[in-house]
């Protein structure tokens, strides 16, 4: 673990040197940039004495560069319209950027604090669903699944059909992109809440499908090992119909503390959650990704994705900068923890 946790904080480390040079590089370079540009005109466009935006002062500024550049007529004029195009260019950034530009001040970080506290909230409240809901959704079609094996010849036609088509429904909905699901619904519902948020995080993209759908074939892997035989054998119940005296009741999947006391399943599942825990890694990847994808989609202001989107299209890269670091940090941490809780569990393992 101590290794694991070496390479988390020198990746950490790593990465924040890398984006912190290229904000200064980037920074020196555009300043460089803008000083090359001003080099011939610098003299003249900060003197006190000359209004350059008044009439009179840019006539005043003119008769002085024909006296300074005595018969070089061509000289001043050139001098003369390469002042008054900086003026120019300057009034106009300023109009177009007056609303779009903003500093990485102290006041701007106390935003972007408050602003990556919902975010981190927003994540942990969604991967703490999700894990439930996975292993429960997971654990609930393994059941399923056998409990139909042990039944077989006694279900209807039509209870199975009727089955079939309310999966591929909840299916469609489930493996539905955010923004679909988002304006869809949109004009029915107010969809700028945080719950709304949770909600369409935790349900759309694939994520609870998908990795449910993995931790049933780890359970379904996992049914087909020796030790499941062996525990069979030494009297361990193996009935998964919920109607029978040692079956898997509907109570015991829905408990958020999964138990199951005398049952092979019990077994089963303790390796399946183990072999699950690391892909709660990639999982933190693809909810972070669907979260700006659904902030994206419902134009949810003042929410951390939804402002690094719009600090790129202003071009404000200091900004974004801090805000991808915060996303980075959140990632890595989760990255962590994952591995500290596959560590215990080898430890109890061990054990």
């Amino acid at each position: 673990m101590k290794s694991r946790l070496l390479e988390h904080v020198l990746s950490t480390v790593i990465v924040t040197v890398l984006l912190i040079g290229v904000l200064v590089i980037s920074g020196n370079r555009r300043e460089q940039q803008k000083a090359e540009a001003l080099a011939s005109i610098k003299p003249y466009i900060n003197s006190p004495e000359i209004d350059l935006n008044s009439p009179f002062g840019k006539a005043l500024f003119k008769e002085t560069l024909n006296i300074y550049f005595a018969g070089q007529a061509d000289s001043a004029q050139a001098v003369y319209n390469a002042v008054m195009a900086y003026k120019d260019r300057q009034f106009g950034a300023m109009i177009q950027s007056a609303h779009v530009q903003d500093e990485l001040d102290s006041a701007k970080l106390k935003e972007l604090a408050g602003m990556y506290v919902k975010f981190v909230l927003v994540y942990l409240l969604v991967m703490a669903l999700a894990y439930y809901g996975v292993q429960t959704l997971g654990t609930w079609q393994f059941v399923r699944r056998k409990t139909r094996a042990e039944k077989k010849g006694q279900s209807s036609p039509f209870t199975t059909i009727a089955g079939r088509l309310s999966s591929v429904a909840a299916s469609f909905i489930l493996f539905s992109p955010a923004y679909v699901i988002a304006y869809s619904i949109r004009t029915e519902f107010r969809t700028d809440t945080t719950i709304f948020l949770v909600l369409l995080a935790l349900i759309s993209n694939g994520l609870l499908i998908t990795y449910a759908h993995k931790f049933y074939s780890f359970l379904k892997s996992e049914s087909r090992k020796g030790y499941v035989y062996t525990a069979l054998v030494k009297n361990l119940a193996g009935t998964y119909n919920p109607t029978s005296k040692d079956g898997i009741r509907l109570s015991a999947i829905l408990r958020p503390a999964k138990k199951f006391d005398g049952h092979v399943l019990g077994h089963i599942y303790e390796n399946a959650r183990h072999q699950y825990l690391s892909t709660i890694k990639e999982q933190a990847s693809f909810l972070i990704t669907g979260l700006i994808i659904i902030e994206m989609a419902l134009n949810i202001h003042g929410h951390l994705s939804y402002e690094m989107l719009r600090q790129i299209l202003y071009k404000n890269y200091d900004i974004v900068i801090a805000i991808i670091l915060g996303i980075f940090y959140t990632v890595k941490a989760t990255e962590i923890f994952a591995d500290a809780m596959i560590h215990r569990e080898l430890r109890k393992y061990a054990n």
